[in-house]
């Protein structure tokens, strides 16, 4: 395993990457988003799943994104994409990639959902299809609690708008693979509002043997910290599954 960090994406201090990876000189790459509820977090987090990962053979990317206060909406959601950019643009320096995942934890969740169905900000750069899978894990399907504060909004309130992911459901023919996790005890509103995102996409009538829901049971995110029986990663054995399947 070889780790490389802070490697900057942008000018911007904030807008740093690091990229781990395997043994194998062949590999799957996961893109992977911090949580923080677009104020707080870091690319460091999430230790075990990267691990987890890496000693699958599959090689990560954790990238930090401009946030509150320093930024406003989209900043961080083209950070996102430009961070997917930087990936397919040196993946190849370091191995042969097979795939490109990209996922997120929370904040993190929406901003992957954001890249996948507001294509627009992949469209940038030429890789609104390039993308093989997304792993939302706990986003905010809906406009973030964190812009309407913004905004100067009650960020309790159920707003769709541009900077809502479900907003965006319907625009385009197709999407690739995707899950979807949410916790049966998450942060109010947020299964039933992940509900009404995978009952969107099938009013939709998108292939839904491309589209997974899955309910852990727990707090918020509490699955993407908890280690199984034999002290490995949930959250990491999940994307695992997830880009295994694909990868086969």
């Amino acid at each position: 395993m070889k780790t490389m960090l802070d490697i900057s994406y942008g000018q911007d201090p904030a807008q740093k990457l690091d990229l781990i990876l395997p043994e194998a000189k062949t590999f799957p790459l996961f893109i992977y988003f911090h949580g923080g509820g677009l104020e707080t977090g870091d690319k460091s987090q999430q230790e075990d799943m990267k691990k987890f990962l890496t000693e699958r053979g599959v090689a990560v990317i954790s990238a930090n994104y401009r946030m509150y206060p320093n930024a406003d909406f989209p900043d961080f959601i083209e950070d996102a994409a430009a961070v997917v950019n930087w990936a397919f643009q040196h993946i190849g320096e370091y191995g042969q990639c097979q795939g490109v995942y990209v996922g997120g934890s929370s904040a993190g969740g929406y901003l992957s959902m954001m890249l996948c169905f507001d294509s627009h900000y992949l469209a940038k750069y030429g890789l609104e299809n390039k993308i093989s899978g997304y792993i939302h894990d706990a986003g905010q399907p809906t406009t973030h609690y964190k812009v309407l504060k913004n905004r100067g909004v009650d960020s309790r309130r159920l707003i769709v708008d541009e900077a809502a992911p479900i907003y965006h459901v319907g625009v385009n023919e197709s999407y690739p693979p995707m899950i979807f996790l949410v916790s049966d005890d998450d942060m109010k509103n947020r299964l039933e509002q992940t509900e009404l995102m995978i009952s969107t996409l099938k009013h939709f009538e998108y292939d839904q043997s491309k589209i997974e829901m899955r309910i852990m049971h727990g707090k918020h995110c509490a699955h993407s910290k908890a280690l199984d029986e034999k002290g490995e990663s949930v959250f990491g054995r999940i994307i695992y599954g997830f880009i295994a399947a694909r990868e086969a």
